[in-house]
């Protein structure tokens, strides 16, 4: 995937929304909500859009989002308003209106 939106992908619905909150917004500076292209020819894990917004939308330290090839402890993930740990995953298989949304329990203190 590259970080430019086709106009044909988006009409044809191949796209998913990755929100983020708690915080972790802050990673990719500082915007919550970020519509982002699906490669309709191929499946698409949540893995490899892990790596893709690492890639191209993480303007903060990568070490506070991933580890290794997944989110790092604190972040929850919510894939269609449901934990991810009931969907898969990692291995979970990105759908077009799909909704990912992280949000960070990270706390200082």
């Amino acid at each position: 995937m590259d970080d430019t939106i086709d106009d044909e992908v988006i009409s044809a619905g191949s796209t998913i929304t990755v929100e983020f909150s708690g915080g972790a917004e802050t990673l990719f500076g500082g915007v919550r909500e970020h519509v982002v292209p699906l490669d309709g020819s191929k499946i698409v894990l949540l893995e490899e859009m892990l790596r893709w917004l690492r890639d191209n939308l993480l303007t903060g330290d990568a070490g506070l989002f991933m580890q290794e090839n997944t989110v790092r402890p604190g972040i929850l993930v919510m894939i269609n308003d449901t934990d991810w740990d009931l969907m898969g995953e990692i291995d979970y298989i990105l759908q077009p209106g799909d909704h990912i949304l992280f949000i960070s329990t990270l706390h200082g203190g």
